[in-house]
């Protein structure tokens, strides 16, 4: 069945505000492939059915139970984990499961903050030690992890090399990734060809690949790496295995790894303090205008049904957020 028709729209009753439980009012949530895949039934997280839909999103705060302490009435707060179910207008939700966002940043990079950026952190933080000055190359750069992958390695001095599809509109994404900061973007055809030397005479050979895609692609990127590079894969949506030259793995000794936001968030529960700085640090790009919101298109929540469609399209490039 299609991710559309499984999906509805319902009124549901609100569970009663426990001593520990934050009542609050959902603004903006977006649509991000992991909750089409979670609602399909494919993703490594599955909800106990029947289920809210949505992984991310920021809500502000109505009240609160007796022994809260972390938030207030008026806070904004998001998830701080996968799976709590944000399309939807209102909620009650333990205090543990929020995570307070200061609520002057722009609601749209509030809505996209715990999914995307996240993952474009970690992945350039946690892999290689990155210093100004060397370079990365990541697949599917116009996603929303891509797209904040190209800004936060902006902020820190290291370079992008960007690969995308060819498609009909590639000049103005070509451009619109240059004006987030991406030092080159090429397509994958390109990354087979000799001309790829050219990039190299200018900016050093990568230490990391970031891979959402898979197949052909993520082989073409780890022909370009540096002797002991790490290549992190953090989806496939060539839908096609990760496969890997018997010379790259000896005469190169590349890494291979794998990396899932949810993963990382579980780890960190017993102790929220990497979670808290990471978002803090993220928030301070924001506010300093280095990190922006992916392009998005925001749809009321009664249009649910063309936004679930609109983000399943090929070459999607605008991110649909439920506006609550």
């Amino acid at each position: 069945a299609s991710c559309v028709s499984l999906s509805r729209l319902k009124d549901l009753e609100l569970a009663p505000l426990g001593d520990s439980d934050v009542h609050i009012k959902m603004l903006a949530a977006p649509i991000n492939p992991a909750d089409i895949n979670m609602i399909q039934g494919t993703y490594g997280l599955l909800a106990q059915l029947p289920a809210v839909g949505g992984n991310e999103g920021v809500g502000q705060v109505l009240g609160v139970g007796s022994r809260v302490t972390s938030v207030r009435a008026g806070d904004w707060v998001i998830p701080a984990d996968a799976g709590l179910g944000t399309w939807r207008t209102e909620a009650v939700f333990p205090d543990e499961a929020l995570l307070r966002v200061p609520s002057d940043v722009p609601v749209l990079c509030a809505a996209t903050l715990g999914v995307n950026p996240c993952t474009a952190y970690r992945m350039l933080a946690d892999f290689e030690t990155l210093r100004p000055g060397d370079s990365v190359i990541q697949n599917a750069a116009n996603s929303g992890v891509g797209q904040a992958v190209i800004q936060i390695a902006k902020a820190s001095g290291i370079r992008t090399i960007n690969v995308v599809r060819a498609r009909p509109d590639l000049p103005k994404l070509v451009e619109r990734l240059v004006s987030l900061g991406a030092d080159h973007v090429i397509t994958e055809e390109m990354l087979r060809k000799p001309d790829m030397n050219d990039i190299f005479k200018s900016i050093p050979k990568p230490r990391l690949a970031l891979n959402c895609v898979g197949g052909k692609s993520a082989t073409e990127m780890l022909r370009h790496l540096q002797p002991k590079g790490t290549m992190v894969t953090y989806g496939g949506m060539a839908k096609q295995p990760v496969t890997v030259p018997v010379s790259a793995f000896i005469f190169k000794d590349v890494k291979l790894r794998g990396f899932w936001m949810t993963q990382w968030k579980k780890d960190q529960m017993h102790n929220k303090d990497g979670l808290q700085s990471m978002m803090q640090s993220l928030c301070e790009l924001i506010q300093k205008g280095q990190l922006r919101a992916p392009a998005c298109t925001e749809v009321p929540l009664e249009d649910y049904r063309a936004a679930l469609e609109a983000s399943m399209k090929p070459f999607t490039s605008s991110k649909q957020i439920l506006i609550l």
